[in-house]
């Protein structure tokens, strides 16, 4: 039992960890979790190095991001190939929470992957 304890404590504390990058965004369809979303959706496509080094399925999984005191929470549908490891491409209904689609690209946007959803 007390194994089991510490290993969700290690588990709850990689999760806690706070990551920040750029924000981008995108329009959606069919993405690389095999989930088709559109843009109305409060999704957000995650870099192809944090896709592949994660080491459970993200997909599914919900993001809190943060940008300039707003907040938004997305559920990860896809990989993003231009993207650096923390940065994340937003769909526009999600970017739109954050920030005007007319900026583009917002930097230093920091999130912290949710838990639950295994």
């Amino acid at each position: 039992m007390l194994f089991v304890s510490l290993i969700l404590g290690l588990v709850s504390s990689a999760l806690a960890v706070t990551h920040s990058g750029d924000g981008t965004f995108t329009t959606f369809g069919l993405g690389a979790c095999g989930f088709t979303n559109d843009n109305s959706q409060l999704v957000v496509g995650v870099s192809t190095a944090f896709y592949n080094d994660f080491p459970n399925p993200i997909c599914g999984r919900t993001i809190t991001a943060t940008f300039q005191g707003k907040s938004v929470t997305v559920e990860v549908v896809d990989k993003c190939t231009g993207c650096a490891m923390f940065d994340l491409n937003f769909s526009p209904a999600a970017f739109d929470k954050l920030a005007n689609e007319s900026v583009g690209r917002i930097h230093n946007v920091s999130w912290q992957l949710n838990g639950g959803g295994e």
